[in-house]
């Protein structure tokens, strides 16, 4: 089934909002073989929502809207495709009294005349009910079998009715789930690796042989490979998809910390508490940002003991134990005062693994010999400390982000290289 989808709102197009549900639907649709053959986006105009959803009737016979269903005056969806139709508005009381029902159990008062216009329905459309907001779902046909399914935008409202009630039936309308043909993707993560050198490891591996479309997709946090594939019965295309990710691994196996949107974090608090470590952190240029990073994943307080932001050397010095001595002869930045702090924390909290950052995050303070962008890292696992210097792209927020993330990928590292000698 192809459908396309038109997000509605003036502030999706001023960009105050994300349109987070047009890449929901698209993932959900495509694991039931429903395909998304074209989205976009409109005002609250009744002539612009009506010119995009008579677009997609012409070419598709099936559309889908997010938003414009709420009791305000620029919610003008239903009215607009209702006149696509050739229909009228009426009042459905069974509508009206849920609503009114609704707001005296919620907020002890009377329903507000505006949201009387929720239980506006175009004529003979068919109601989808959403047990998770106020505004129903409308399904709208016509005599030629085409459709447009309207949801509310809010994601919560949208998301949920999307599973309960608008892809069963475009399921059924499909003939069932059994004879679904699918498109499935499966996403791995790396990190610590450039896209360029993930794309050299990969190049003896042709793509007509791969058996699954590959897509690089960089951003801060690392390279994500991720593997489609397109109109298979869902036992071969998840086959077909361990078989690539497989491929794939073997010669990326370093790099690789998790699949879909797994967080590295989560990864390395899994790693802590499977080995039975504790670790602690040292951060100047992060000013806590590794710490919250891994604070922020549920259990993570049987491993993670704590934490130091020594931003002023003075810090580093009193709470960690860093020598002057370094500091005056190689300064804050540098591997040498990575490794005194990443030893100093562990030391103070009593762990058994410390972590240290120490950088320029900009967008001052850079010099010839350590430009913006310059951090180094350190970690003392057990004893054995090491540390390293890499050289960070983009703004303060996005060094700050990849430095904390090269933090984290170092720390897994070590973790599995331990792992590995004890076994």
């Amino acid at each position: 089934m192809d459908v396309e989808l038109v997000s509605i709102g003036d502030e999706l197009l001023l960009g105050f909002t994300i349109d987070t549900n047009a890449a929901h639907f698209a993932r959900q649709a495509a694991a039931v073989g429903i395909r998304v053959v074209r989205r976009a986006t409109v005002g609250d105009g009744a002539a612009e929502i009506a010119a995009a959803v008579q677009a997609g009737l012409e070419r598709t016979g099936a559309v889908i809207t997010s938003g414009g269903l709420g009791p305000t005056a620029d919610d003008l969806t239903k009215a607009s495709i209702a006149a696509l139709f050739g229909r009228g508005m009426t009042l459905d009381e069974g509508i009206l009294e849920a609503l009114r029902a609704r707001w005296q159990a919620r907020w002890s008062r009377e329903l507000p005349e505006a949201n009387r216009a929720q239980a506006m329905i175009p004529e003979g459309a068919t109601i989808l009910a959403n047990g998770h907001g106020s505004a129903p779902g409308i399904w709208l046909e016509d005599g030629q079998g085409r459709w447009v399914a309207m949801l509310p935008g809010v994601p919560r409202e949208f998301r949920g009715m999307l599973a309960d009630v608008l892809l069963p039936r475009m399921i059924e309308r499909m003939g069932g789930a059994g004879a679904t043909r699918v498109i499935r993707s499966r996403t791995l993560r790396t990190t610590g690796i450039a896209e360029s050198a993930v794309a050299d490891a990969l190049a003896g591996i042709a793509r007509k042989t791969l058996g699954a479309s590959l897509a690089y997709l960089p951003g801060w946090e690392g390279v994500d490979l991720r593997l489609t594939v397109r109109d298979l019965v869902p036992a071969e295309a998840d086959a077909r998809l361990d078989a690539a990710a497989a491929r794939i691994r073997a010669p990326l196996a370093e790099w690789i910390y998790g699949e879909g949107d797994e967080d590295l974090a989560a990864v390395v608090v899994q790693a802590l508490r499977a080995s039975g470590r504790t670790v602690a952190v040292a951060e100047s240029c992060t000013g806590g940002m590794l710490g919250m990073r891994l604070t922020a994943v549920s259990g993570a307080s049987h491993a993670v003991m704590g934490g130091v932001i020594a931003y002023d050397n003075a810090v580093k010095v009193r709470e960690l134990g860093v020598h002057e001595a370094t500091l005056a002869a190689h300064g804050a930045v540098s591997v040498e005062t990575a490794r005194e702090m990443a030893a100093g924390v562990r030391t103070r909290f009593g762990v058994d693994v410390g972590v240290s950052i120490t950088g320029i995050a900009g967008p001052g303070g850079g010099t010839p010999e350590k430009p913006v962008g310059t951090v180094c890292l350190g970690l003392d696992l057990g004893g054995a400390v090491s540390a390293q210097r890499i050289v960070s792209i983009g703004d303060r927020q996005e060094i700050r982000q990849r430095s904390a993330q090269a933090a984290l990928a170092k720390l897994l590292r070590g973790l599995r290289s331990a792992d590995s000698a004890v076994r």
